[in-house]
């Protein structure tokens, strides 16, 4: 809130701000947390709550910026200009200047749009000439020769056959452990020691945790784990496909994801492309990635993913413990009659919601990165798994809908089948007493103090209503697992990409938190915009019953 106030008060930002005046998130991401505000050196304008202090410290490091904010915002615009006129489409343009141009502003102040032209376009050549012929284009011509596809779809079907599908042990305990390890290391927290003992990530790399429950993923016996988790669409994951396109609108879920769109999102986020392999071998890494267990090679980032989906299990934004529901009439009645009383109890809430909304939460990005393909592992298994044709179903695009629309029974649903991925901390039986582990509840702590997106969640969206966009952020919070692993994914994939692994447990966590952190400003983003929305047509809608 304070961010939003001190940045509509700025004038000749308009490229970096929202249709509605506010920063835009890639704003507060790459320029205003990093280089003006910069929480970790100033702690006071950390967190999501600020004190008076805090406030005052924050609007006076924006202000000090004004002139350096207007002058990168000139620049964000000369260079989007220079960039139509030497034809470049590659990339977003947002996260691949922003950074240069606030640098170039703070070199040379305001851009004259004649004389400073030639430095824009060196500028954009540079930057583009970081990717060393790694461009989503060269990928796409890479993929569509025809023999080629036949070829790379034959390596899919013998990679997808030799996955590893033997018994594996059941590791709960030990991840119980590492997120209660994780916990202890960051906050000292005199409750995180756990029943179960400490454990290292060395440990549980060494244990090879991540691939066994990776492999749990796989087996029929589980079936509808990765479904339940939000990382696909069908019961079991299928092969991947090669594809021919790709767009961030249009991307499957993170196990239906073709070939071509995993190393498209890869390509998209980099700014230094030069740093990764060439096409042929990221094609070749990225098939042998997409047959192993949780879709990733590095050990650690396997383990990294199998605790967060321990963790995710005991996310509960709305603070309804993963208790059995009764029959479906009575679930309805009772959350029915809450929200009832929530409405009675805060009229007026639309009328104030635009002095309630903003954020200053800073968005916590663990970097990207990745692994080669030399790491496949593989005990022989013949399983003839057919591979779907282009045009096939399974994979395909469009795959952004909520699966397991019952959400009555989704928490316990849940709850079952991460103890049967044997990745949860606490049984079904016990999580109807348990808060959850020292990690869920530091998370679930932070999630639950967001008073006014909660309060306007449950305000606003009744049990049946599950259209428009308060209806899409209520269908995500009762399963709050499903969008957290489906990013948490996303990052540890870029990572094994870039052969960057987890070394550490409070680096874990860092990645763990992070995410958490990153969903829930998106959701609170999410409020704000349809609330505002909401306080824009309710008023109109009113006058024309009266008329």
């Amino acid at each position: 809130m304070v961010l939003d106030e001190v940045w509509r008060r700025l004038d000749g930002v308009e490229p970096l701000s929202g249709p509605h005046g506010g920063p835009l998130r890639r704003t507060v991401k790459l320029i205003l947390d990093p280089l003006v505000i910069r929480p970790v050196q100033h702690p006071q304008c950390a967190g999501s709550m600020l004190s008076a202090d805090g406030a005052v410290l924050l609007a006076t490091r924006v202000h000090a910026a004004a002139d350096v904010l207007r002058a990168t915002a000139a620049w964000f615009t000369l260079l989007k200009q220079t960039r139509r006129g030497l034809r470049i489409t590659e990339g977003n343009a947002q996260d691949l200047y922003f950074q240069r141009c606030f640098e170039l502003a703070t070199v040379n102040g305001l851009p004259d749009p004649v004389r400073d032209r030639a430095a824009a376009e060196a500028a954009l050549r540079e930057i583009h000439g970081l990717s060393a012929g790694r461009t989503t284009q060269a990928l796409k011509e890479y993929l569509s020769e025809p023999a080629r596809g036949d070829e790379l779809t034959d390596l899919i079907r013998t990679a997808w056959r030799r996955r590893p599908l033997t018994e594996v042990p059941d590791h709960s305990d030990l991840l119980a452990a590492l997120l209660e390890t994780c916990a202890a290391t960051r906050f000292d927290d005199p409750e995180a020691d756990g029943s179960g003992g400490a454990i290292d990530l060395d440990e549980a790399v060494a244990a090879s945790v991540g691939t066994h429950t990776g492999i749990r993923l796989w087996l029929d016996r589980n079936g509808s784990v990765a479904q339940e988790l939000g990382l696909t669409l069908y019961p079991l994951p299928l092969p991947p496909r090669v594809g021919n396109s790709a767009s961030t609108a249009t991307l499957g879920l993170p196990l239906d994801r073709t070939i071509h769109e995993r190393i498209f999102t890869v390509l998209q986020a980099s700014s230094e492309r030069a740093d990764l392999p060439p096409i042929p071998e990221l094609v070749d890494a990225e098939i042998a990635r997409a047959c192993a267990p949780w879709a990733l090679l590095d050990e650690s980032l396997r383990v990294a993913a199998a605790a967060g989906a321990a963790l995710a299990v005991h996310l509960r934004p709305l603070g309804n413990p993963l208790t059995p529901e009764p029959d479906p009439d009575t679930a309805r009645a009772s959350l029915t009659g809450t929200v009832a009383g929530l409405l009675s109890a805060a009229v007026g809430l639309t009328g104030t919601a635009a002095g309630l909304l903003g954020t200053t939460a800073g968005l916590l990005g663990a970097p990207i990165g990745s692994a080669s393909a030399a790491g496949m592992a593989g005990a022989a298994a013949d399983s003839a798994d057919s591979i779907p044709t282009e045009g096939g179903s399974p994979g395909s695009n469009g795959a952004r809908r909520v699966v397991g629309a019952d959400l009555g029974r989704a928490p316990e649903r849940a709850a079952d089948v991460i103890a049967g991925l044997a990745s949860s901390a606490v049984g079904p039986a016990d999580t109807a007493h348990s808060n959850g582990s020292a990690a869920a509840r530091v998370i679930n702590g932070r999630w639950q103090r967001e008073a006014y997106v909660l309060q306007a969640r449950r305000m606003m969206v009744r049990v049946d209503a599950v259209e428009g966009p308060l209806g899409a952020i209520a269908a995500d919070l009762r399963v709050p697992w499903r969008p957290y692993l489906r990013r948490l994914w996303a990052r540890l994939h870029g990572r094994d990409v870039r052969e960057f692994p987890v070394c550490a447990a409070d680096e874990l966590w860092d990645l763990l938190d992070g995410v958490a952190r990153s969903v829930i400003l998106d959701h609170r983003m999410r409020v704000k915009r349809a609330l505002a929305v909401s306080a824009v047509t309710e008023p109109d809608e009113r006058e024309s019953r009266v008329g």
